[in-house]
């Protein structure tokens, strides 16, 4: 997976409502990028709603949350809407297929999916913290707060 101290590789991805993200332009803000397999998924759906639920607490932390996973813009548009995502962006890393999770070297090539995995990438655009989990595990945003509030994992 991508290491720490990196600088994080740039991309441009297509979020839900067919809006482009652009990681370069979040320069000045931190980014949380919460990599989960599949749309449609009860622990990605618990994933992405803790996203949700935090959201004025990131925000207020300056930074800015992103779900991603290879699903299409039109699937994930369908998702948010039945799961009830108002403010979190999710993007579709569908085609080329799983290239942001490429590059990010989070891609499960025998599954065709990402890991699940939050790299959090500070202001200048550095990767301070990457973090992948089981499958079948929901990741603590407790967790990824700590580490935005103190730099301590």
């Amino acid at each position: 997976m991508i290491q720490i101290g990196v600088k994080a590789p740039d991309f441009t991805l297509q979020d839900q409502n067919g809006k482009p993200f652009h990681l370069a332009e979040q320069v000045g803000k931190k980014v949380l990028l919460s990599f989960h397999p599949l749309a449609w998924t009860g622990v990605c759906r618990d994933q992405m709603l803790s996203l949700e639920n935090n959201f004025e607490r990131l925000s207020r932390l300056n930074t800015v949350a992103v779900g991603l996973s290879i699903d299409s813009v039109p699937s994930k548009k369908a998702w948010a809407d039945a799961i009830g995502l108002k403010k979190t962006r999710i993007l579709a890393d569908f085609w080329p297929h799983g290239e942001v999770a490429k590059l990010y070297d989070l891609f499960r090539e025998k599954d065709g999916f990402s890991q699940r995995a939050n790299v959090i990438i500070d202001e200048p655009q550095i990767v301070i913290f990457v973090k992948t989990y089981p499958i079948s595990q929901l990741p603590d945003i407790e967790e990824i707060i700590r580490f935005l509030e103190t730099g301590k994992g």
